[in-house]
């Protein structure tokens, strides 16, 4: 018997056929009617749909429980006097020109952030208590661009988020002492949430998406850490660091939100999250992040998720019922009861608009030119979470007395507590004029004499395991430099990309390098034509040689006026100590490597070293961290307390100094 066959569809049939299946589709997978969204009525109907508010209550107390963690950490409210107390001290606002507060208002301040961070867990006066929070949170944040992070701009959305929600109609102060508070809220104060969360982790996967990631230079050696002994017995160590590290991890963020959406994949998805965001608390120092997400991953479930789980675990189950059908949600897309007002139009037009610049900011970086260094942005909005990894060898800060033509040199951290500024031109721009001020300021009480100064930053990284090279021309006086947040950075120096495709001869070589002795070392280095490396050899160092890998040099030592001329394949042997300087000659930048022996590098520890050595460090340090957490809130305590006693009755405050990295000692004000 012949087999009848069917005629082959064509696309347009194909297409219509996708098309009568598509709003099925929508339906089953995110549980909304594809009509909602093909009108304006629908969409505001849907928006507008009563919710039960159970859910997002939850969700506010403990995002508020978070941030009072936060505030005396990351926030910096255990350490406000070295934060906020030195007057000459440098900050990286966000508008040039603005000035953080006194000292003890500062405490205040961070005062005013913790009560209204105490007032959102508890939802108490919770419109009063959640404006508290938002303005103090973002005063202390746009004041220093050195302290972002992806998830301190994070915590600042979704205060702002939660301040014109309904979140206080569940298990909060308001709440009880209100009986007659309705316990339902629009639908768009969950949808608001959860497409924040969207952004955050679909953008960190977008960015995830390029060579340097995919490549697996970001985090390179992470795998060595006790979370990824299970795939490091199994797949090694390079192959723990490409594949799970830094292909999972791009995976991961580019699609957990979509699975976490879809109902039949809600709960695989949650334990990948939570083994994500478990596993993050125990590789970086990013304080509440982890936490944060997993306390806001159920939003993804049912809004009324609180009271079927107290409804299991009450004895008067039938009560618990009653009130879980009376706050049952109305159909996916229910007919508009009533003419949408002008403010709830407002309202949406607003929440439309914040959702297009959650998606624009992060790919802005064409206007804001002035931001753009090696890396596009500041470190934040753009979610480009853990993409680049920096490793700084040298920063140099030449003051020039050009009065009397004599240089000095300052300490990279005299008047700042971390190097970010050293990866942004707008950042090193501000910290130059910061140190003007603090010379002028010298100047005022006669203990120096300098008045006609320039300033010179001579910084040397490397990015993603690429060749050390400069960030910014070191022959500009930043003083007199320009800079506007529209326009390309005329002194910074571009990123060698001609030397990309050299970092597996960089990983080679290293390695071979290192098999020579326990002692042996190597270091890559790209200059700039014209450009002059000043280059000192300590006496432990032995057996010195320059190599040139590409274009020409000319060297120099500094007690010898002989000029040797190197050209691409040459070496110098056994370069003596002391200064010596190396210019380049030829019109493309050049590329060299050092190796030497350290001669006082210890050896490296044995087997039986390392074991016990891992041993003695805890895998879980949870008490250290509690202790840890404990003193910084009874700092944050002391701090807050004395700023009040100074401020009603002028009593002085203490403050601590930092003498060096490690040590600190008091003094009054």
């Amino acid at each position: 018997m012949g087999r009848k066959h069917e005629p082959m569809k064509t696309s347009s049939s194909r297409w219509q056929t996708l098309r009568a299946n598509l709003p099925r589709l929508v339906d089953k997978y995110c549980g909304h009617d594809l009509k909602c969204w093909q009108s304006c009525d629908g969409f505001m109907a849907l928006m507008y749909r009563p919710t039960d508010a159970a859910a997002l209550g939850v969700a506010r107390m403990l995002f508020g429980l978070m941030m009072l963690i936060d505030i005396p950490e990351e926030r910096g409210g255990g350490d406000l006097d070295f934060r906020w107390g030195d007057p000459s001290g440098c900050k990286f606002p966000l508008i040039n020109g603005m000035e953080p507060m006194s000292y003890p208002r500062m405490g205040i301040v961070y005062l005013i952030m913790w009560l209204g961070a105490l007032g959102i867990m508890l939802g108490y006066r919770f419109r009063l208590t959640s404006l508290m929070f938002v303005i103090s949170y973002w005063y202390v944040f746009l004041l220093d661009k050195s302290a972002w992070n992806n998830h301190s701009y994070l915590y600042g959305l979704l205060g702002t988020l939660f301040l014109f929600t309904d979140a206080h109609k569940f298990l909060s102060l308001d709440a009880l002492r209100d009986k007659g508070l309705q316990r339902e809220v629009p639908f768009w104060n969950y949808f608001i949430l959860k497409y924040q969360f969207f952004i955050l982790y679909f953008l960190a996967g977008l960015k995830k998406m390029c060579a340097e990631w995919l490549s697996g230079y970001a985090m390179t050696n992470l795998s060595y850490h006790w979370v990824f002994l299970p795939f490091r017995l199994l797949i090694g160590a390079k192959l723990t660091d490409l594949l799970i590290i830094h292909w999972f991890g791009c995976i991961f963020d580019t699609s957990v939100v979509f699975f976490l959406i879809y109902a039949p994949t809600r709960k695989m998805a949650t334990l990948f999250a939570c083994a994500f965001h478990l596993m993050n608390s125990r590789l970086f120092h990013i304080g509440m992040f982890p936490w944060v997400c997993l306390t806001q991953l159920p939003l993804y479930y049912s809004v009324s998720w609180p009271r079927i789980v107290w409804e299991k675990l009450s004895l008067n189950n039938n009560k618990c019922h009653d009130k879980v059908d009376k706050l049952k949600e109305t159909p996916n897309c229910p007919k508009p009861q009533s003419t949408p007002t002008m403010r709830n139009k407002m309202a949406m037009f607003s929440m439309v608009f914040y959702c297009g610049l959650q998606l624009f900011l992060p790919y802005s970086h064409f206007i804001t030119k002035g931001y753009n260094n090696w890396t596009n942005g500041l470190y934040g909005y753009s979610w480009d979470m853990m993409v680049h990894a920096w490793d700084t060898v040298l920063t140099s800060i030449k003051v020039v007395d050009n009065h009397n033509n004599h240089s000095l040199y300052l300490l990279p951290y005299a008047f700042v507590d971390n190097d970010r500024w050293t990866k942004h031109a707008d950042m090193a721009y501000q910290f130059a004029h910061c140190i003007d001020r603090n010379i002028h300021e010298e100047y005022r009480t006669d203990r120096i004499s300098m008045t006609n100064f320039s300033v010179h930053f001579d910084i040397w990284c490397s990015m993603n395991g690429r060749f050390l090279q400069r960030i910014f021309n070191p022959q500009v006086d930043i003083l007199t430099a320009s800079w506007s947040p529209f326009k390309a950075v005329d002194w910074l120096l571009p990123l060698l990309h001609e030397f990309t495709e050299m970092r597996s001869m960089i990983d080679k070589m290293t390695h071979e390098v290192h098999s020579w002795s326990n002692t042996s070392d190597v270091l890559f280095v790209a200059d700039f034509p014209g450009l002059t490396l000043d280059n000192y050899i300590v006496p432990d160092m032995d057996n010195v040689t320059l190599t040139i890998l590409e274009g020409s040099v000319e060297y120099r030592h500094a007690k010898d006026s002989k000029i040797k001329h190197l050209q691409k394949g040459q070496s110098l042997h056994n370069i003596p100590p002391m200064f010596h300087h190396v210019t380049t000659t030829s019109t493309t930048p050049s590329s060299m490597l050092y190796t030497y022996v350290n001669k006082t590098m210890k050896a490296a520890p044995t087997e039986e070293e390392l074991a016990e050595r891992r041993q003695s460090k805890p895998m879980l340090p949870l008490w250290n961290e509690f202790n840890q957490r404990y003193r910084n809130y009874v700092r944050f305590l002391q701090h807050v307390g004395n700023s009040l006693l100074y401020e009603i009755y002028g009593v002085p405050m203490p403050r601590r100094v930092r003498i060096t990295p490690d040590e600190t000692t008091w003094t009054t004000e």
